[in-house]
């Protein structure tokens, strides 16, 4: 019987885009009533980068690609799959993983979005990695890649605040040792509650606002519970303990759950990954970018054991172990 393919992440990058919004900055030049107190009381993010007019999704998506092959050392035509999760494309198609694709002058392989919001980069990483399990590719880019400033209300106070944008990216290959690389990857969904975080439009549907709604309280609740679930989940299947990890890169979305879910595993403040200060959310793209971030600064290395969640509208729900 053949040993099992098992898959490594050998590239790592990002994009921000160039003009960046403080707190102070939504109340005096975009109107909001709000300020740097409330937000940050509330959320711990003191700014966003928010994109302008000749940034979009799948340009940033390419720029954090990039950066991901040049890490690994590898050329672009040697890769082949590009999957990007978003939730804000381009356009309805093509798809903006193929955008990527022309971008990075691939003329072979395949590429394919998903859209699980928040939780996008998560649901990703495991199609990536059952993609490749299975034989069908050895070299995969897998890309967080979202604009949500362009479905924001900027009349809302409860949800404008809290986003902003960029792109992540990173380089799987097969080839992993024993108990290396994606370790473990758990998916859920319950399309019950989605009407916690949702966005009222889009091309099916007769509404044309296509403004992000979210009751952010219950939000808030369910990502407590579940996101719980989904570490422990994680942890079960590897015979692992929290104790065990050594760095948290979660989702940015609020840094109170953060902080929860470092209690719950009783890791220090110092290997917690923590953007969301600078970045906002910036959905499928946070987990990504963190750990770009933590991987150049030395703070990620070779060895460690990593552990992602992340929880988004639909509402959905995942986590992933890897060990670097």
């Amino acid at each position: 019987m053949s040993d099992p393919i098992r898959v490594r992440l050998t590239g790592v990058g990002g994009y921000l885009p160039r003009d960046v919004v403080t707190n102070d900055d939504l109340a005096r030049k975009f109107g909001i009533e709000t300020s740097d107190e409330w937000i940050r009381t509330r959320t711990g993010i003191g700014q966003r980068h928010i994109a302008s007019g000749d940034e979009t999704t799948s340009s940033m998506a390419a720029e954090a690609a990039r950066q991901a092959l040049e890490y690994a050392g590898v050329d672009a035509s040697q890769v082949d799959a590009v999957l990007v999760a978003t939730a804000t494309p381009d356009q309805v198609f093509p798809a903006v993983a193929v955008q990527v694709q022309a971008h990075l002058g691939m003329t072979a392989g395949f590429g394919f979005d998903i859209s699980a919001a928040c939780s996008g980069f998560v649901y990703a990483l495991a199609t990536a990695t059952a993609l490749m399990r299975s034989g069908q590719a050895r070299k995969v880019l897998v890309i967080g890649s979202e604009v949500f400033s362009r479905l924001l209300d900027w009349t809302d106070r409860s949800t404008c605040v809290l986003f902003g944008d960029g792109a992540g990216a990173v380089l799987l290959e097969t080839g992993a040792g024993e108990g290396e690389g994606v370790l473990s990857t758990h998916l859920h969904s319950d399309g019950r509650t989605g009407d916690l975080l949702y966005v009222d439009g889009a091309v099916g549907c007769p509404s044309t606002s296509q403004h992000l709604r979210m009751q952010g309280r219950e939000v808030f609740r369910h990502a407590v519970v579940k996101l719980s679930q989904a570490v422990d989940e994680a942890l079960e299947a590897n015979g692992l303990t929290g104790q065990d990890i050594q760095w948290m890169v979660p989702h940015q979305a609020n840094l109170r759950i953060i902080d929860g879910m470092a209690k719950k595993l009783a890791l220090s403040a110092d290997r917690v990954v923590v953007t969301v200060d600078r970045h906002a959310n910036t959905s499928a793209a946070s987990i990504p970018l963190a750990l770009n971030e933590a991987v150049r600064d030395g703070r990620v290395r070779k060895g460690d054991l990593v552990l992602m969640e992340a929880l988004g509208g639909g509402l959905t729900w995942g986590s992933a172990l890897i060990r670097m």
